[in-house]
């Protein structure tokens, strides 16, 4: 038997048939434009999304050779945050989605900090105020979408972050389909309690938000419905997890202190707290890392970095550096280091560990012997530096030393970013043998709630090593670096005024 993984990204849409054995047997995925309708404002089309959801599972089952009798379960990842509202009677979406990158909403954000600061929800969500999140993104498209509020109230419309709209439409849509999301995804609204897993009325009264809207909170790991007017009709929809989550499971990271970081669009750390919720006192999110159907949920520690691979995308694209992304290595290659050049790129800010809004990207260091291989090698290094301040702060917080990093997500093939981030980190970092964690998480989710696998230790014992990157710089070293680079972060801040 297969698991399908439906892997709805920042960038593109895939599905991913993977066998019992954990191995990827095909893959189908379509990329998707990225709206940018002035400054600040970063939108997708969730319409073509599903259209798109609809073509990968038909690539897929396809390639794999197989059809919906054959798929034993299906499991949903998707990036998170971002925000779709739809009519609940005809499925059309009432606006674009405003993706998890968009800053528009930063001045009713301000308007809420200014009572309690930026963690004044922070002891029942975990999370601070900030833009990144679900629930001010909400509450501007009833306040800015002609006749939205009224129609929210009047029960009209559905809300949900991407998982929430595959789901309701592979089952259905309007004709019955599911409306629901897991505990990893509805703990990134700013409108649930961490420890009740419910939605927090005095959360969804501060942001103007209508229950009737709110979709069921579930664990990440049972049968939410069947698949339904698609090429998987009939098949079990059996987990949901936010992309990072479900990354942090494909690496079989299930224990306190077990980690990982996925390098995408942003990139993701993510310290497994078992059971105990741990505050923050450097700049994390407090999350729920995963629910296994009725067994108690388990937590993390994040540390969220707005910007990673996109800041080689924005050099390819925007910059014209180079024609494709992996081109990116051979040309920071072309120079022996970079140059005295730093790329801090806080295209939306600074999230964790400043959480600074209020900075802008820069590029430092700048004299007449730079060139575009100095850059190239900056903005990868950048990649590396974010990810040591956020396990930083994950140190300072639990107190448990990084021992090794695992990691996955489409950087992880640039040899020369992995090397430089064991260097920059002084540990060990670990690529698995299946790089695709994130849709493998969603898979290994789902096969446990059909019983393909049996138990967590199933799971553990099919997890295999690829590569390993030693630290190959002394300390000394080490601490050059991270103090240039933190004194050029410090230049970004207070950068946008408030005209």
């Amino acid at each position: 038997m297969h698991i399908v993984a439906i892997d709805q990204g920042t960038t593109s849409s895939r599905a991913i048939v993977f066998d019992d054995a954990g191995t990827i047997v095909a893959i189908g995925q379509r990329e998707h434009e990225q709206i940018f309708p002035r400054a600040g404002w970063v939108e997708h089309d969730a319409a073509a999304i599903w259209d798109d959801i609809v073509a990968v599972i038909d690539e897929a089952l396809a390639e794999a050779g197989i059809g919906n009798e054959d798929v034993a379960a299906v499991g949903i990842t998707n990036q998170r945050e971002t925000t779709m509202v739809w009519d609940r009677e005809t499925g059309e979406p009432i606006c674009n989605a405003i993706v998890w990158q968009d800053t528009r909403t930063q001045s009713l954000v301000d308007e809420l900090a200014a009572e309690g600061g930026i963690r004044r929800f922070a002891d029942v969500t975990g999370l601070p105020l900030a833009t990144y999140f679900s629930a001010s993104k909400i509450a501007w498209i009833l306040d800015n979408v002609d006749g939205a509020r009224e129609r929210a109230e009047n029960g009209e419309l559905l809300f949900g972050t991407p998982d929430t709209w595959v789901l309701w439409n592979l089952t259905g849509g309007p004709d019955g389909g599911v409306h629901a999301t897991d505990v990893t995804n509805a703990s990134r609204t700013l409108l649930m309690d961490l420890r009740t897993l419910d939605w927090d009325d005095d959360l969804l009264e501060a942001f103007g938000v209508p229950r009737s809207m709110l979709p069921e909170i579930r664990s990440s790991s049972e049968v939410y419905g069947e698949a339904k007017g698609t090429a998987l009709d009939g098949a079990p929809i059996a987990s949901i997890l936010g992309d990072q989550q479900a990354a942090t499971f494909g690496q079989v990271a299930f224990d306190r202190g077990e980690s990982k970081n996925t390098y995408g669009t942003g990139s993701f750390v993510i310290v497994n707290t078992g059971g105990e919720i741990v505050d923050s006192d450097n700049g994390l999110i407090t999350t729920v890392a995963y629910r296994l159907g009725d067994e108690p949920p388990q937590y993390a520690l994040e540390g969220s970095i707005a910007v990673t691979g996109s800041l080689i995308q924005w050099l390819r694209d925007n910059l014209g550096l180079f024609d494709e992304a992996p081109d990116v290595e051979k040309l920071a290659l072309s120079v022996e280091d970079n140059g005295g050049v730093y790329i801090v790129p806080a295209f939306s800010g600074l999230f964790a560990p400043y959480w600074r809004p209020d900075a802008r990207g820069a590029i430092l260091g700048l004299t007449r012997f730079v060139n575009k291989g100095h850059i190239a090698r900056a903005a990868l290094e950048a990649v590396a530096f974010q990810t040591r301040e956020v396990l930083d702060a994950v140190d300072a917080d639990t107190g448990v030393g990084l021992q090794e990093l695992r990691v996955d997500g489409g950087m992880v093939a640039n040899d020369t970013l992995m090397q430089f981030q064991a260097d920059v980190l002084g540990v060990p970092v670990v690529r698995p043998a299946v790089s695709e964690t994130t849709a493998l998480g969603a898979a290994y989710a789902a096969g446990l709630a059909v019983g393909v696998w049996e138990d967590l230790d199933a799971l553990r014992a099919m997890w295999k090593e690829d590569v390993r990157w030693e630290p190959a710089i002394d300390e000394d070293e080490r601490a050059r670096l991270l103090a240039r680079w933190r004194k050029a972060v410090t230049r970004t801040f207070d950068w946008v005024d408030d005209d």
